[in-house]
């Protein structure tokens, strides 16, 4: 079998790995590393994300290969636009995480040059009855993601909510929240959140 899988065509690769063929997705590694490795070297900046997008993709071929048709693209396009989903995803998600800066020495922790942040003054205090002052729905809403640490859509699935409107609660509750603490640090009087 193994042999006939190496003297056939392109296309027979893929139909043998969505059977569960080992030896097939070895051969499919073997073939079309070279194209999957480019691809992801187009959108993924550092080597060990590159191997990391190369992986993610045969890893995903080896569960997606049933829906290769080869009446629809040959075996090198269909895996070439699955490397590229997968590197245009990697990438997407890179660009959203927050760049990591070196910590600065241990001596410049000792200055308390931070003190009048209005973050670092809020007090608990303040930060509980300015969350009172919320409508009750967005207290609920709050109480779920921030407390019991729930996502938008198991929010959703709680309160039977829009996704939409969870997400609208949450931001104008957070909005809200922050001019609250802001008049409380300027010592304004409050304003009730609208």
């Amino acid at each position: 079998m193994t042999d006939r899988l190496q003297d056939t065509s392109d296309d027979v690769i893929l139909l043998q790995v969505a059977q569960g063929n080992e030896r097939a997705m070895e051969l499919c590694i073997t073939k079309y590393g070279p194209l999957v490795w480019s691809i992801a070297k187009r959108h993924v900046q550092d080597h060990s994300s590159i191997e990391d997008v190369v992986q993610e993709t045969f890893t995903d071929l080896w569960k997606s290969a049933r829906r290769y048709n080869p009446d629809i693209a040959t075996e090198s396009t269909f895996v070439g636009l699955l490397a590229r989903r997968r590197a245009i995803d990697y990438a997407r998600k890179e660009s959203r995480r927050p760049k990591l800066e070196p910590l600065p020495e241990t001596e410049s922790f000792l200055e308390p040059a931070l003190e009048s942040s209005a973050a670092l003054r809020c007090q608990n205090e303040d930060v509980r009855s300015a969350l009172k002052e919320l409508p009750e729905e967005t207290q609920h809403i709050f109480s779920l993601h921030f407390d019991k640490g729930m996502t938008h859509p198991e929010i959703v699935e709680q309160t039977g909510l829009p996704l939409g409107t969870v997400k609208t609660r949450l931001r104008r509750g957070l909005i809200d929240l922050r001019n609250t603490l802001r008049r409380l640090d300027s010592g304004q009087p409050s304003i009730p959140a609208t």
